[in-house]
């Protein structure tokens, strides 16, 4: 195997003996040469490996002429970056506007002079050269950049798994209600992306980012006691509103963790908005805000259909594992007071679905 880089490859294109005799003779001791005497041919030839590195063109041809060569090359995506320089007679304006309009870089002047030919190749092949390695340096970084975005992506994950588990296992009956509420999430935000109130909030980022975020929702469970989060009966009204700040405790490690960052972040601000407002109720009875419609976050208001109905389908100290068509049917009660309407029907309408995604991460109880 020879791995010797071969010389830079000159495409002439010329009806003319002369001047192929001419340029031939000046690139011969320090580049090849590939000639073609009509349009036709320099375009077949052009596409072949190796493929040149630079094209002189006459624009005079027995066929087409340079312009339509040249425009032909730029048009197609294997020649599109070779450099074009016209041979030509021509020196009026438009001529060279012309050859410049259509992707020429140079033009140079018939009659030739070896030294201005040897030195216009040796430009246009030495910016050639820097641009491939500017391009390839671009095309390296691009490649360390987006390796790097992974991993850091990964990590990011990793990260919001084991925090939410953490949350998880002090309240060790939730089970994989950390992946099962993710998969009601995601399946009801995809089903709304298409309502016209929702379509502008719900690209494809945003619902990746909802999917990632809503394992943090009860990330502010680690901060109530076990007396209360672990209670085998119903809670005290004191008890109960010691549970609520479990939705202020979430925002505000939440918000800690964005005071570090140089720039707004929108996973974070989606995690926020979800771990301080999941319990909020669209008729504004809820905690800990008591916001109400669209005043409650999106995020936060779908995050409130999946919760709802994994608690309902979870047996807990305090009640027993309901069905998959009772909790549906709790959801569909709850249009309009508790849930946003809208979403509410699009949960009920992708019913079958999210009674999978419940089998799937099934506790061994309920759905």
């Amino acid at each position: 195997m020879n791995d010797t880089p071969q010389l830079p490859l000159i495409l002439i294109v010329d009806d003319s003996p002369a001047n192929i005799a001419i340029i031939n003779e000046v690139a011969k001791p320090f580049w090849r040469t590939r000639i073609a005497t009509t349009g036709e041919k320099a375009l077949k030839l052009a596409v072949l490996d190796p493929k040149p590195d630079l094209v002189l063109l006459d624009i005079v041809l027995p066929d087409i002429n340079g312009y339509d060569v040249c425009q032909a090359l730029k048009a197609d995506p294997e020649t599109h970056d070779i450099p074009v320089v016209f041979l030509t007679a021509k020196r009026e304006e438009q001529d060279e506007a012309m050859g410049f309009a259509l992707g020429g870089v140079d033009y140079i002047a018939k009659p030739f002079s070896p030294p201005i030919v040897e030195a216009r190749i040796r430009n246009h092949l030495m910016l050639r050269e820097a641009r491939m390695m500017l391009k390839n340096q671009n095309e390296l970084l691009e490649r360390k950049v987006a390796e790097r975005t992974h991993e850091l992506a990964q990590v990011r994950d990793a990260t919001i798994l084991a925090m939410a588990s953490l949350a998880e296992t002090r309240d060790n009956e939730t089970g994989n209600h950390i992946r099962r509420t993710q998969g009601y999430m995601r399946s009801l935000a995809v089903k709304l992306k298409g309502h016209p109130r929702f379509a502008a909030q719900l690209g494809d980022e945003t619902i990746d980012l909802l999917y990632k975020s809503a394992p943090l929702h009860d990330i502010g469970k680690v901060g109530i006691p076990d007396s209360i989060l672990l209670k085998p009966g119903p809670l005290t009204a004191d008890e109960f509103e010691i549970m609520k700040r479990h939705t202020l405790i979430g925002r505000d490690a939440i918000l800690a963790a964005e005071s570090k960052l140089d720039s707004a972040n929108s996973f974070l601000a989606l995690a926020r908005d979800i771990a301080v407002s999941h319990h909020e109720k669209w008729d504004g009875t809820g905690y800990p805000q008591g916001l109400a419609d669209e005043d409650i976050p999106l995020s936060a208001r779908l995050m409130a259909i999946a919760d709802v109905y994994d608690a309902l389908i979870t047996k807990r100290a305090y009640k027993p594992a309901f069905t998959h068509a009772k909790s549906i049917a709790i959801i569909g009660e709850g249009r309009g007071r508790h849930f946003d309407p809208d979403a509410a029907d699009a949960f009920l309408a992708i019913a079958d679905e999210v009674h999978q995604i419940a089998k799937a991460f099934s506790d061994g109880h309920g759905a």
